[in-house]
């Protein structure tokens, strides 16, 4: 499995939801427990998110590859799939 690199930031609304989702999946998809995510808080790091290309946050990266990114307006239903999606990719 691949690990997840996850940009966030601890006051942000749609990260909140992410978070959530991660815990719903998590209780729905047991084998997702075994994935690795390294949850990094931009205002914490500026100086690994300056490696990359991303304008929002929640944002999930697996390697190199930016799987998913939020977007103004979001909800939550959509935001939990593009989660799923992102534990999909790093299966």
């Amino acid at each position: 499995m691949k690990k997840i690199t996850y940009f966030h930031l601890n006051s942000c609304p749609y990260c909140k939801n992410a978070n959530k989702a991660i815990e719903e999946l998590r209780a729905e998809n047991p084998e997702y427990n075994n994935i690795e995510i390294d949850m990094i808080e931009e205002n914490e790091h500026p100086e690994i998110i300056e490696k990359y290309d991303y304008h929002a946050v929640p944002c999930m990266w697996i390697g190199d590859q930016k799987i998913y990114e939020a977007h103004l307006f979001e909800k939550y239903d959509e935001c939990k799939e593009q989660v799923r999606k992102v534990f999909e990719a790093a299966k």
